[in-house]
């Protein structure tokens, strides 16, 4: 099964490179680990605490953690490590950690030269992020290595009949965090005990986001007159919707804020075309204050406003649930907006919370998507929509100090 493993891997490695000839993300993977060992001697001081997070989602995952660490323990240096560029690219200036770096592809030789650079007092690994060799390589220097917020489902390979192999990386774990109950259930019937139940420490990322939410003039400007619907996250199949339902019906009882996924010319370019021409379309780039406030959808065409624009919404719509799966629906529910979303959610938690429970409502078409703001704008429909949403965050706060209690610093 290792053979395999290193094949597949090295596999990776191969595409990326293809795709880097004309993908610029895929170029900036490669870029971001050139010469990264001479780097990596020269910047990171031995024993810091390594904490690997596969992208910005996974990152903001650990945030709280990290802040917390930082705040006890002032003089302990931290290494955080991105697999992505949209994670490292973004995030490559957080001030709360000491050295930053794309992490090397997970072959022997690289996890071992990494490991005997770094010397890491422990390892934090978020979420998703199960790498053999690096987790061998601290195995072996008896290195603790902890997951935190890890989600385990029966189809992962960890539990297929050919799976004990992959097993053997989560028995290497000092500890697992999780963050749901079934998450537990599977691994203790795999007799993996070193876990517990501590929760999804996103929970206290939002919060702590929503208390000290931005305000931005310009959106006060435009939030005047009529409630806001934030479309957050959005790709083409949730703008085609979104545009029908607009066609239907102008002149709208509401205004619109979309902060799409891609912000690039063309997606941008691609929302304003299928719009109708009758509706007054802003882009937030371009705001004038004579033209804002009469606006009835304003385009957000840059990065890092979303999770503080939910403060100004009445509901939300999130994308992503067309395709490859649900954004962060934590955020607009931090300030008590109920949330709407495609049908592919089933991966995420608290969306199936919400939705079993009456705080998030999950659409297939333009006609569920009707029904579903029709019944939102019925006052009494709203309100327990909004509390459900509310008593989530209130549910699951506090992941972070618990992690943070049973991970041992010296």
């Amino acid at each position: 099964m290792k053979f395999l493993y290193n094949i597949g891997v090295r596999a990776y490695w191969c595409a990326i490179v293809v795709t880097s000839i004309f993908k610029p993300k895929a170029k900036k993977w490669l870029l971001g680990r050139k010469n990264i060992f001479e780097k990596l001697e020269k910047e990171v001081p031995k024993g810091s605490i390594w904490i690997h997070a596969a992208s910005l989602g996974e990152f903001e995952q650990g945030r709280p953690l990290i802040e917390s660490i930082k705040k006890k323990h002032l003089n302990q240096p931290i290494l955080l490590t991105f697999f992505s560029p949209s994670g490292y690219e973004i995030r490559k200036n957080y001030k709360h950690a000491d050295n930053i770096f794309y992490l090397p592809l997970d072959t022997k030789s690289n996890a071992k030269r990494f490991v005997e650079i770094v010397e890491p007092k422990l390892a934090i690994f978020i979420k998703y992020e199960f790498w053999y060799h690096y987790i061998n390589e601290l195995h072996l220097k008896n290195i603790p290595i902890y997951s935190i917020s890890a989600v385990f489902r029966p189809s992962q390979i960890f539990f297929k009949s050919y799976g004990n192999w992959f097993q053997k990386m989560l028995r290497r774990f000092e500890h697992i965090f999780v963050q749901n109950q079934s998450s537990l259930d599977l691994l203790l019937k795999y007799e993996i005990k070193n876990a517990s139940l501590t929760g999804d420490t996103r929970v206290d990322r939002v919060w702590d986001i929503c208390q000290k939410a931005r305000i931005f003039p310009i959106i006060e400007s435009f939030a005047t007159q009529k409630p806001i619907l934030i479309a957050g996250s959005t790709w083409q199949p949730d703008e085609v919707i979104l545009a029908d339902f607009c066609k239907k019906n102008t002149p709208l009882s509401f205004k619109i804020i979309i902060a799409p996924h891609e912000i690039d010319e063309a997606h941008i370019e691609s929302i304003l075309k299928i719009m109708p021409s009758n509706l007054n379309i802003v882009r937030y780039s371009k705001v004038e204050n004579h033209n804002v406030a009469v606006a009835d959808i304003l385009i957000i065409d840059n990065i890092g406003m979303l999770s503080a624009l939910y403060r100004y919404g009445k509901w939300a719509y999130i994308g992503g649930a067309f395709g490859s799966g649900l954004h962060n629906t934590l955020e607009p529910i931090a300030f008590g907006l109920p949330v709407i979303f495609g049908e592919k959610y089933q991966k995420f938690e608290e969306a199936k919370w919400l939705v079993e429970n009456g705080g998030g409502f999950t659409i297939n078409n333009l006609e569920g998507f009707e029904n579903t703001i029709e019944q939102l704008q019925q006052e009494g429909s709203y309100k327990k929509a909004s509390q459900k949403a509310s008593k989530y965050i209130e549910e699951n706060r506090g992941a972070t100090k618990k992690i943070r209690e049973l991970i041992i610093i010296n």
